[in-house]
């Protein structure tokens, strides 16, 4: 047992590593590192709680001096986003949410929409570029999204945001405390209160 543990955390550190250094997602971080170590493609994988505590560790021992800094750029250009789509109840997730993003980190907003097309619509109106694909959902489901490049003035480069449609009846199952019993995802208030603690904080 203490061999399969410790193997799990070796997969977990090395996936967080691929994670922060090439802004991998948890997943493909995850069969990445069993591949780098040269284990059976059939492996079992560390939970995404286990690579997140990695990355958290990580961050700490190689990112201190900078990644705060990137992680409020990402959470304000999330801000900038969710209020331009206020209508569409937007929620911010992921890594941004979590506080475990850097530079390299892409941006995930959930929209809860009363029309799956009517995001879609409003970004063709305001003639904002676009691509559609489809992504694994909170719910192990698949979910329609719009992925967009949007730049971001304090990192001086493009970032990747990603709109993932939701019916509103999914709203309720999205706010319900994941296995650590946090919150999941933050509205708007919620993001702008995580970037007003941070100005406190430097005080």
């Amino acid at each position: 047992m203490e061999t399969y543990d410790s193997q799990l955390h070796e997969i977990a550190a090395q996936a967080a590593r691929l994670v922060v250094e090439e802004g991998l997602e948890y997943g493909p971080a995850k069969r990445r590192a069993v591949k780098a170590m040269g284990l059976p493609q059939r492996t079992a994988l560390p939970d995404n709680e286990l690579v997140e505590d990695e990355v958290r560790g990580y961050i700490t021992l190689f990112c201190a001096d900078t990644q705060p800094d990137e992680l409020a750029a990402l959470r304000r250009l999330a801000l900038l986003w969710m209020d331009r789509l206020a209508q569409f109840r937007p929620y911010l997730g992921g890594a941004v949410w979590h506080g475990t993003a850097t530079r390299l980190s892409d941006v995930y907003i959930q929209l809860f929409c009363d029309d799956p097309k009517s995001a879609e619509l409003s970004l063709i109106d305001h003639h904002v570029d676009y691509e559609p694909r489809t992504v694994t959902g909170f719910q192990g489901d698949t979910v329609e999204a719009l992925s967009v490049h949007a730049f971001s003035e304090e990192l001086g480069e493009h970032i990747g945001v990603h709109l993932l449609i939701y019916d509103l009846d999914d709203l309720r199952g999205a706010l319900k405390p994941d296995s650590r019993g946090r919150t999941p995802r933050g509205n708007s208030a919620a993001v702008a209160a995580l970037l007003r603690e941070k100005k406190d904080d430097e005080r």
